[in-house]
């Protein structure tokens, strides 16, 4: 449901973007009744204090100028320590705002953290909640889960279904309208990906790499590729049936994936060499291009999980690696 916002208003996004107002909406009326895999949540009023758990949640807010009362700690391409990711530092930098207490969930959601906070509802439709976390965490306040499996959110998903319980539904869409403009916009700027196929492996251990496991077209990395017009091989497509987020195959059947262009995985150049020299690996014509993107445990690496507010940090810069792996498999 469209809200209605005062006239010339506007919200400046960590990526440089203006947001417009949405002229001539129609308000949200609450309560508002959310449903989610695990039922239905109430929001019987617009919420004051807003809490977040799990990976980027609070970066639905934030983008929408409205800073939580504590939100997870960053605890993957975190360079400085101090438990924000760069994009977020620089969103609270643009809305005058201290950073709130940051939940610990190295062991699991902190339940207690979460309470202290006092939030009036708790946002998580990108995590991998489970029943007893979401029973638990709705004795403290409503609890806005995933539609449909654990982290299986898109990031337009996770800003529909955040932006709405905070009643802020229309601006939420306004907000995917400019991220997916500024997205075609990248992809346009590097043409060289259009058509091409690409796969992003979970992980390769340069001790044994018998086996790829890989992310399939359910997981918001692979949905991303769809985003900047890159298409999936088919041995990933069949892997996605049933709705699973992963798949693996042996080596022994590296020829199963003949038809990628370009790989994606987290790693440096020692697994660049391994896999070029492995017996099984090189004989994939990806890895015989050398059209391997590699990340690592920095912003890009974090980002390739695309969220509202890192999209547009890193975006030029992702499309740039995988245009040159492009390039490659020509």
């Amino acid at each position: 449901m469209p809200i209605r916002l005062p006239h010339g208003r506007g919200l400046l996004l960590g990526a440089g973007l203006w947001l417009a107002a949405v002229s001539g909406a129609v308000a949200q009326n609450f309560p508002l009744n959310i449903a989610h895999a695990f039922g239905e949540t109430v929001i019987p009023e617009r919420p004051q204090r807003v809490a977040t758990v799990s990976w980027a949640n609070h970066e639905v807010p934030l983008a929408l100028g409205v800073v939580p009362v504590g939100f997870a700690r960053a605890n993957f391409g975190d360079d400085d320590g101090d438990g924000l990711l760069p994009w977020v530092s620089e969103r609270l930098e643009e809305l005058g705002a201290e950073a709130p207490p940051l939940f610990d969930e190295g062991d699991g959601i902190d339940f207690e953290a979460v309470a202290a906070s006092a939030p009036d509802v708790i946002l998580a439709a990108y995590s991998g909640l489970s029943r007893e976390d979401y029973d638990t965490l709705s004795e403290i306040a409503p609890v806005v889960a995933y539609s449909d499996a654990p982290w299986a959110t898109d990031w337009r998903e996770m800003i529909r279904l955040n932006g709405s319980a905070l009643g802020l539904a229309a601006e939420g869409e306004a907000l995917i309208g400019r991220i997916e403009a500024e997205i075609a916009a990248a992809a346009a700027r590097h043409a060289e990906i259009a058509g091409k196929t690409a796969m992003f492996v979970t992980h390769l251990d340069t001790r044994d790499l018998s086996t790829f496991r890989f992310y399939s077209t359910n997981d918001t990395r692979v949905k991303f590729f769809e985003d900047l017009g890159l298409a999936s091989p088919a041995l990933v497509r069949e892997a996605s049936a049933g709705g699973s987020y992963s798949g693996e195959i042996s080596a022994e059947r590296i020829d199963a994936f003949d038809d990628v262009d370009i790989v994606v995985s987290y790693g440096g150049e020692a697994l660049r060499q391994s896999v070029g020299q492995n017996p099984l690996t090189s004989r994939m014509r990806a890895v015989g291009n050398d059209a391997l993107v590699l990340l690592g445990n920095d912003p890009v690496g974090t980002a390739a999980n695309p969220t509202p507010l890192s999209i547009g940090w890193v975006l030029e810069d992702y499309v740039a690696r995988l245009a040159e792996a492009a390039r490659k498999s020509e």
